[in-house]
């Protein structure tokens, strides 16, 4: 498939002449073929009428319709074959190999939302017999669904070019819910970007849907996507970024005439608590596989392990040189683009103001000025910690703190101080069991993910899997931006009270058409 530079609006490709852009290859820095032409208010404003002359069609279609759509998405990425896989590599320095296990997360997700589809769970149908002659007020008839909340803006995130982008998770729950989607692509992943948009426009014609059910915009700047946000037929948004664009994106939609949810994950330091029984038993082990965490993927992951908090004995001072050993055999490594590079060195330099820089990574052939990120490893007492807030900031790219406290009492009031965060991680051995008790109900308020014995990075696609957090991990921690629970963020409840047979939808009527599992004045079952 040839990569024309064009945009998706329904149906149609279509020439932006509101700016030119190029994709860009950070790993030979140099600009990638063809320039993409950027829309403006036209483009959006078709996009997102398209997108609401679609949507009570789309969300009525059949659920078995629905669910062969997402898989036919599927089919087609698969078929682009070779040719996705090398722009993806080009346009983000990624290895073939991550890209391939991404592609394969990206489908893996579309068949889990066209399964849940089918199941029809995420209905909560919901059905309260009248009682006419219940004292002293008798009752109605009363039955509940979930339906979409109408058409939903996605951004594509820098990280992962397939898996958080056109049809990642954002989109593909969204759909599943039977909401129409316009995507605004990532500037560094123009050609990957269409090639996916194409294949889902064409999964959009081939299953007979309104056109309106998917486009995808391109743009240069800020504007194109606050234009998507303000806009009056958008419903929802879903993003994966910065605090500071999630934070944007939260304001436009909250000043809204009618204010609209946005579900931003922003900002991670995802806290790995070192308790000493596990340290005793295997910390250097834990040391090396704290490191490769921290550097894996250039430390671009928003799970990625930015603090280690551990209890002042031998045993942390052990873990500490072995963990400074392994980064400093970590080469340095081109990160995604030129702005999130100078980023990285950026907050790496505030850093070294703030806490002790205990190893460095190898420089090698490259410097930290070619968009390459130098792994940095420090060190800093709890006390410095909790004097000084920056310390607790993201840093995205491969660096970590590694935090000492006296005693245990000083390891709870760490994490008593830390913002809300996606994941949280218990090193520990049964000798641990009741440092770990005391610590589970503070994480238990700060995170979306609780691991023991593992490191964050790695998110498995799944019914129980939650990719959220309070504040500022994401801006709802009510929800997940991935797993089955994500079409919880686009979906809302409606009450039918007295209504007549003929008017009920199919999910709620007395014969169960849908062989559904419903709960029946209290009772779940297929009733």
């Amino acid at each position: 498939m040839k990569i024309t530079g064009e945009m998706l609006i329904g149906a149609s490709a279509v020439r932006g002449t509101d700016a030119t852009l190029r994709a860009f290859d950070p790993a030979r820095n140099a600009d990638l073929e063809p320039a993409f032409g950027g829309g403006g208010a036209a483009e959006v404003a078709r996009a997102c009428e398209l997108a609401d002359a679609a949507f009570d069609d789309y969300r009525h279609a059949p659920l078995e319709t629905r669910a062969q759509f997402l898989e036919a998405i599927a089919d087609n990425i698969i078929a682009l074959g070779d040719t996705l896989i090398e722009r993806a590599m080009a346009e983000s320095a990624l290895p073939k190999a991550r890209l391939e296990g991404e592609r394969a997360r990206t489908v893996g997700q579309l068949r889990l939302f066209a399964s849940l589809v089918r199941e029809g769970r995420w209905l909560c149908a919901t059905l309260d017999s009248a009682q006419p002659d219940r004292k002293p007020l008798p009752r109605s008839d009363l039955r509940l669904q979930k339906i979409p909340l109408g058409p939903v803006v996605v951004f594509g995130a820098s990280n992962f070019p397939l898996a958080f982008s056109v049809a990642g998770g954002d989109t593909a729950s969204a759909l599943a819910a039977g909401c129409p989607v316009i995507v605004k692509s990532h500037p560094a992943h123009l050609g990957t970007s269409e090639l996916v948009g194409r294949a889902v426009q064409k999964a959009v014609a081939d299953s007979g849907l309104p056109e309106g059910v998917f486009s995808l915009i391109v743009g240069a700047g800020n504007a194109i996507g606050e234009a998507l946000v303000a806009h009056p037929a958008v419903q929802a948004v879903g993003f994966t970024g910065s605090r500071r664009g999630g934070l944007a994106l939260v304001d436009i939609a909250a000043k809204r005439p009618v204010p609209i949810p946005v579900f931003a994950e922003m900002s991670s330091v995802n806290p790995v608590f070192a308790l000493p029984g596990a340290l005793a038993a295997r910390g250097d082990t834990l040391a090396s596989g704290y490191i490769d965490s921290v550097t894996l993927g250039v430390g671009q992951f928003c799970t990625n392990p930015g603090l280690v908090i551990g209890l002042e004995e031998a045993d942390l001072d052990d873990f500490i040189d072995n963990a400074a050993a392994a980064l400093e055999k970590k080469d340095v490594q081109t990160m995604l683009t030129a702005g999130i590079a100078s980023a990285y060195a950026d907050g790496v330099r505030q850093r070294d103001g703030a806490a002790k820089r205990i190893a460095t990574g190898k420089k090698g052939a490259k410097g930290e000025t070619s968009g390459g990120a130098l792994p940095a490893l420090y060190r800093v007492s709890a006390e410095e910690f909790l004097a000084r807030p920056q310390l607790a900031e993201e840093i995205f790219g491969p660096t970590s703190v590694i935090v000492v406290c006296r005693d245990e009492d000083e390891m709870i009031a760490v994490a008593r101080s830390l913002e809300g965060q996606l994941t949280a991680t218990l090193l520990m051995e049964p000798d641990d069991v009741e440092l770990a008790r005391r610590l589970l109900p503070v994480l238990e308020r700060k995170v979306g993910r609780i691991l023991a014995n593992g490191f964050p990075t790695g998110v498995e696609v799944s019914y129980a899997m939650v990719h959220g957090g309070p504040y500022p991990a994401t801006s709802d921690s009510r929800s997940t931006s991935v797993g089955a629970m994500a079409i919880e963020r686009f979906l809302r409840p409606v009450c039918y009270q007295d209504l007549p047979a003929a008017l009920l939808p199919e999910a709620l009527a007395d014969d169960n058409p849908l062989l559904l599992w419903r709960l029946r004045d209290g009772q779940l079952g297929p009733n």
